[in-house]
């Protein structure tokens, strides 16, 4: 247990956890919404500090992010729980366990083991990712603190349903900004994900960009018959290019059936080349397919010239045409952060 850095005590001994956006009021002996958050006594304590489910050395691509240290590895850790209740999560075995389970196994790496073997594993930078990771909020700053310090570039693979407060906090120690966009409504929020007030998501994002100036980029996982239509589509592609710029990639990847969505097929290929077709037709001037490999669609091309800057099969990345952040064909800016 740690003690959680951001609440606020209430009369009876309740208690308000201000990490994410549920702002959940929590009675002694209970947990807040993403069970991770528990009041012991009047005292809010986070359960899972430095309790890895999983790590790795990836390539930063996998995160996805593409103009984000291209080719570079990423020391990639994850926690247990998430905030979000998502019928088709992709990694519901370590985000759908509740807090005080006797987890199937992990391992403590405390802050400085972390960035340790990021640095054994020749790593470029870390991401707190396959589950979501604001819910150990003081591991993640923790870490990034000693990361930072040793020079070491910090992603989070986020749900972006971290409190602005929160966000202000972690902010000087953040460089990547990865964040889902499932949709663009209240009703596919509320079906999808069990959330209210989704448009923090958007306002906590822009406030990454521009307050902190971090590199962001979005995803969007297409789920036939639940996200596919053009109206979600398009506002999502609508909002980045008028909110974080028509520079922003935004990445339309391959949904697979897991948990309670295994009655659904994979997304079409079809379905996300209509997704492509819409970001670039809402203006933005970069769109990649995900979960595709091999997809012409993956490689980035300057929309100035027509040139390919970086080639990619999986997560196979080779850069071709690049000079700091611009093609070195033409000179146009790519907003690549290398």
């Amino acid at each position: 247990m740690h003690e959680a850095l951001l609440c606020e005590k209430l009369p009876s001994s309740f208690i308000r956890c201000g990490t994410c956006q549920w702002r959940c009021t929590i009675a002694p002996g209970k947990s807040g919404f993403c069970r991770m958050y528990q009041n012991r006594d009047g005292q809010l304590y986070n359960l899972n500090y430095a309790q890895v489910s999983s790590m790795a050395a990836d390539p930063v691509e996998k995160k996805p992010l593409f103009h984000f240290y291209p080719g570079s590895l990423c020391f990639s850790l994850g926690g247990w729980g998430c905030n979000f209740r998502c019928e088709g999560c992709q990694n519901w075995q370590i985000s759908a366990v509740r807090g005080g389970e006797r987890w199937h196994s992990f391992r403590e790496v405390l802050p400085e083991m972390a960035v340790e073997l990021a640095q054994n594993y020749n790593c470029q930078g870390i991401a707190w990712t396959y589950n979501e990771p604001s819910i150990w909020f003081e591991y993640t700053l923790d870490s990034a603190r000693l990361a930072k310090d040793k020079g070491l570039y910090t992603v989070y693979v986020t749900n972006g349903y971290l409190a602005s407060e929160a966000l202000d906090i972690i902010g000087p120690y953040l460089d990547a900004w990865r964040v889902d966009i499932k949709g663009f409504s209240d009703s596919l929020y509320r079906k999808l994900a069990k959330i209210t007030h989704w448009r923090g998501i958007l306002e906590v994002a822009e406030r990454a960009r521009h307050k902190w100036n971090m590199h962001v980029e979005v995803v969007t996982n297409i789920i036939p018959t639940v996200n596919d239509d053009d109206h979600q589509l398009e506002g999502i592609a609508d909002w980045i290019k008028d909110e974080l710029g028509e520079l922003t990639p935004w990445h339309v990847t391959r949904f697979h059936p897991l948990h309670e969505f295994t009655h659904l097929s994979a997304t079409p290929l079809a379905t996300l080349e209509k997704a492509y077709q819409i970001g670039k037709r809402e203006g933005l001037k970069f769109v990649y397919l995900g979960n595709v490999p091999g997809h012409e669609y993956e490689n980035t091309v300057c929309y100035s010239c027509g040139e390919i800057v970086v080639r990619r099969i999986g997560y196979d990345t080779d850069v071709v045409g690049l000079e700091g952040p611009k093609c070195k064909f033409c000179g146009a800016e790519l907003n690549f952060r290398l």
